[in-house]
C-alpha cells in the first residue's frame, strides 16, 4: 500500500478544518487603520495634513485568533472583553460579519476596549504608508465579577469545544482563575490546551503546548540564543520547564522549530518569501493554525508543517490580516510530492 505523503496528509487536514469548533479565550483589541491623503503641510507646525478618506477596524490580539479560525473554516467561539464604546462595538460586529462565536464576549461600562490605531498616508494615487501608532491601551481586569462571568463562559463552551486557544496580550482576561479552569481541562486529557502569552509564559505551566516567538524564549529563560545548537537547548528547557507536550518557537525568516516531549528539535524552512511585507498578528494566524491541526489528532510535527505554511502567507499581507483555507491549500499544492 501506498504511503501518505506529507503533502496530501496536510491537504487532508485543511479539508477536515470545518468539523472542528475552537474556543478562544484571551484578550481582545480593535486595530483600526485611518487613511488619509496628503494634502498639503500645515502653516501651524511642519506636518502634514491629511485629508481623511477611512477608517477600518479589524480584529487584533485574541480576535484576530479567533478571526483566523473562522476563515480557515473552523467554527470558533470567542471569550473576552470589550468596552461599551465605539470601538468595542465595531469590533464585535466585524467578528459577528466573519462568522466568530461572540456570546462569550462580555461588555464592560468601566472597561475601556484595547485599541491600535494605525494612521497611515500618501499621495494621491500612492500606497499609504503608516506614519504613527497611537494606542488606546485598556487597564488591566480586575473586576471579580468580570472574572467569573469569564470562567462561568469559558466551562459553558468546554463541552462542545475540539480545542482551546489563550491568546494573552496582558490585559488580564486569562487570569489566575482562567489558568486554573484551563489546567482543569488538560488534565482531564479532554482537549488539547495552547497558548500564546507576549509576557507571562510562565502563569501556564501544564498545559499542551505554546507558541512563543525567539525574543519571547530568550526573555523567559535570561539569555541570548546564539546559534542553532544554543536553540535546541533553550526550547528544550523551556518545554520542560512549562511541562508542555511540546514548544513550537516561532523565528521569523529563519522558519520554526519545534521541541517536542521525547524527540530531538525539529527546524521547518520559511515558507515563501524571506522578506516579509508585515508580521502584525503573524502569531495569532500561526496558533490558529497550529491548534486546528491539532484538533483533528495531527501530530505535532504535522501541524507545524501547517502552522508554517499559514505563517508564510499571512506576513505577505499588509496589517492585520487572515488566511483562508483555499490560500492554505494553493501554498500547499506548490510542495513537491
Amino acid at each position: 500500500m501506498k504511503a501518505i505523503s506529507l503533502k496530501e496528509r496536510l491537504t487532508a487536514l485543511v479539508n477536515f478544518f470545518p468539523q472542528r469548533r475552537i474556543v478562544v479565550v484571551g484578550d481582545l483589541v480593535a486595530d483600526q487603520f485611518l487613511y488619509g491623503e496628503i494634502s498639503r503641510v500645515s502653516r501651524e507646525a511642519p506636518v502634514m495634513i491629511l485629508r481623511h478618506e477611512r477608517t477600518e477596524t479589524v480584529p487584533g490580539g485574541a480576535a484576530n485568533c479567533a478571526a483566523n479560525l473562522a476563515a480557515l473554516g473552523a467554527r470558533a467561539a470567542l471569550i473576552g472583553v470589550v468596552g461599551q464604546d465605539q470601538a468595542g462595538q465595531a469590533l464585535v460586529l466585524r467578528l459577528r460579519d466573519m462568522g466568530v462565536d461572540c456570546r462569550g464576549v462580555v461588555r464592560a461600562p468601566q472597561q475601556r476596549t484595547a485599541t491600535k490605531v494605525r494612521i497611515l498616508a500618501g499621495q494621491a494615487h500612492s500606497m499609504r504608508q503608516q506614519v504613527i501608532r497611537v494606542d488606546y491601551e485598556s487597564a488591566p481586569l480586575t473586576d471579580d465579577g468580570i472574572r467569573a462571568q469569564l470562567a462561568t463562559r469559558l466551562n459553558e463552551n468546554i463541552a462542545t469545544a475540539d480545542a482551546v486557544i489563550v491568546s494573552d496580550y496582558n490585559y488580564g482576561v486569562a487570569g489566575a482563575e482562567i489558568a486554573k479552569t484551563l489546567r482543569g481541562i488538560k488534565a482531564a486529557g479532554r482537549v488539547p490546551v495552547l497558548v500564546d502569552s507576549r509576557f507571562r509564559l510562565l502563569d501556564f505551566v501544564g498545559l499542551t503546548s505554546a507558541t512563543p516567538n525567539e525574543d519571547e524564549v530568550e526573555q523567559v529563560l535570561g539569555r541570548r540564543i546564539g546559534d542553532t545548537a544554543a536553540l535546541e537547548a533553550a526550547a528544550k528547557e523551556m518545554r520542560a520547564r512549562l511541562g508542555f507536550q511540546a514548544l513550537l518557537v516561532t523565528r521569523g525568516n529563519q522558519g520554526m522549530t519545534l521541541a517536542e516531549l521525547g524527540r530531538e528539535p525539529e527546524h521547518f524552512p520559511a515558507v515563501g518569501s524571506r522578506e516579509a511585507v508585515d508580521v502584525t498578528g503573524a502569531g495569532d494566524t500561526v496558533i490558529a493554525t497550529y491548534a486546528l491541526a491539532l484538533a483533528l489528532g495531527a501530530s505535532y510535527t504535522d501541524a507545524a508543517h501547517l502552522a508554517n505554511h499559514a505563517g508564510g502567507i499571512v506576513v505577505m499581507k499588509r496589517g492585520t490580516a487572515v488566511v483562508t483555507a483555499q490560500e492554505l491549500l494553493a501554498s500547499l499544492k506548490e510542495m513537491p510530492d
